[in-house]
């Protein structure tokens, strides 16, 4: 009998010791929660206070955009011609539209938290468009249409021919283009030109590429002058971009918006209201049929004509390092190379991701944020680090800092509130 109670003892020690099998077995299984991505045609609002950020202070951040308004005409043809009116042969040959009031939305987990302004508004978004393009680029590459990034361009590229309905009553006037047929445009690989590494050389659409921010410097200094060695000099020039344009509408054979919906945009949920803009003479034959090569900003028109939502739902696919909901729409490789600093730009990936390397772009940002910048100001701030995307439109240049600034500080680890993503 002792021995039995000894027993019994043992096993209740034994039972107390150690957690039930169901509730282990629970606990192991329980998933993990899952990000959030909006579905098509709608996105879930959160109260600030629901995910642990100040209210408040996401507030004074959205006064602080207001009145950093930027101070360039909203007449965006008037606001080109003053930012480039220096420029030779600088008029516009693409369409504008005129932007209204400062709009932006703050993106928290996914999740809106707040907004601006008319974010369902279409709005040129200028340079911005030059991650979209970066993009095509991108899923060519993961298709394997370009079979890697240091490949030159030259040999993926046949002579183009220009459309042109009235070219038959000049049977001189050369109707083709050879964009890549230089001894130095022959050097140039994807990587550089994707970088704006490349020193392209030459004129197309009517803009030559010397005459795009030339500075003080004569024509002659410039078209005479020694081209750099590609990948040594960086600097920002849309005709090159849109020499790159015209090679990938080349890999693809098709119109870049038509790849643009069909692998990032749909995918991602985006609306149907925006528009990739080339220009009215950037019009090539493909195939027998009449093909606009797009331009990769709105320096001289067009570009694309976005809301702040599409751009939103852009800017969270690169958050989660090209997949959505679980399906990957850019390589991790391709990721890898985008955030990879430029050796002569190390704030400068792939166009146009803007590294905030040493600080240097937003000294109140981590290090690993990055932002899809365009003129107006336009930008997409990326921050993996606090799981946010800021989409912010028409603000000054020397504000995008102490907006960044406003947005973290009402974050819940500055504010001591809770960090936990409620059930879907």
């Amino acid at each position: 009998m002792k021995n039995c109670l000894h027993f019994l003892f043992f096993l209740l020690t034994l039972s107390l010791s150690r957690p039930s099998t169901s509730f282990a077995q629970s606990k192991k299984s329980r998933p993990a929660e899952q990000p959030y991505f909006p579905p098509p045609g709608q996105w879930q609002h959160r109260s600030p206070a629901t995910l642990g950020l100040d209210s408040s202070r996401l507030q004074q951040a959205i006064i602080f955009a207001r009145d950093n308004e930027s101070k360039k005409p909203r007449n965006q043809q008037l606001s080109q011609s003053e930012d480039y009116g220096r420029e030779p042969n600088d008029a516009g040959i693409g369409p504008f539209v005129d932007r209204e009031d400062p709009t932006g939305i703050i993106i928290y987990k996914g999740y809106v938290v707040a907004e601006w302004g008319q974010p369902s508004r279409i709005d040129m978004t200028n340079s911005v468009t030059k991650s979209f393009l970066s993009a095509v680029v991108g899923v060519a590459v993961d298709q394997g249409l370009i079979r890697n990034v240091l490949d030159t361009v030259s040999p993926y590229i046949p002579p183009i021919e220009v459309y042109n309905p009235l070219a038959g009553l000049d049977p001189d006037r050369s109707t083709l283009l050879y964009p890549f047929s230089t001894p130095h445009n022959r050097l140039l690989t994807w990587d550089v030109m994707l970088r704006q590494t490349s020193d392209w050389e030459g004129s197309l659409w009517g803009k030559a590429d010397w005459a795009d921010r030339p500075g003080n410097n004569k024509s002659d200094d410039w078209t005479g002058r020694t081209r750099n060695a590609p990948g040594t000099v960086w600097k920002y020039n849309d005709v090159r971009v849109n020499a790159l344009a015209l090679a990938a509408t080349c890999v693809w054979r098709k119109p870049l918006p038509q790849v643009l919906k069909n692998y990032i945009m749909d995918p991602i949920g985006a609306s149907n209201t925006w528009r990739w803009n080339g220009y009215r003479n950037a019009w090539i034959v493909l195939d027998g049929q009449p093909v606009q090569s797009v331009s990769g900003g709105g320096h001289w028109g067009g570009g694309m004509f976005i809301n702040a939502y599409d751009m939103g739902r852009f800017g969270l696919l690169t958050l989660h390092r090209g997949v959505w909901d679980g399906h990957r729409l850019l390589s991790e490789q391709w990721i890898k190379q985008s955030l990879t600093p430029t050796t002569a730009n190390t704030g400068y990936g792939y166009m146009n991701w803007f590294l905030n390397t040493d600080h240097k772009l937003l000294p109140s940002a981590p290090l690993t944020a990055f932002v899809h910048i365009g003129n107006g100001v336009n930008m997409i701030y990326v921050d993996p680090e606090h799981e946010l995307v800021a989409v912010v439109r028409w603000i000054e240049n020397n504000a995008m800092d102490g907006m960044v600034k406003r947005i973290l500080e009402a974050l819940p680890e500055r504010t001591g509130g809770s960090r936990t993503l409620p059930n879907n």
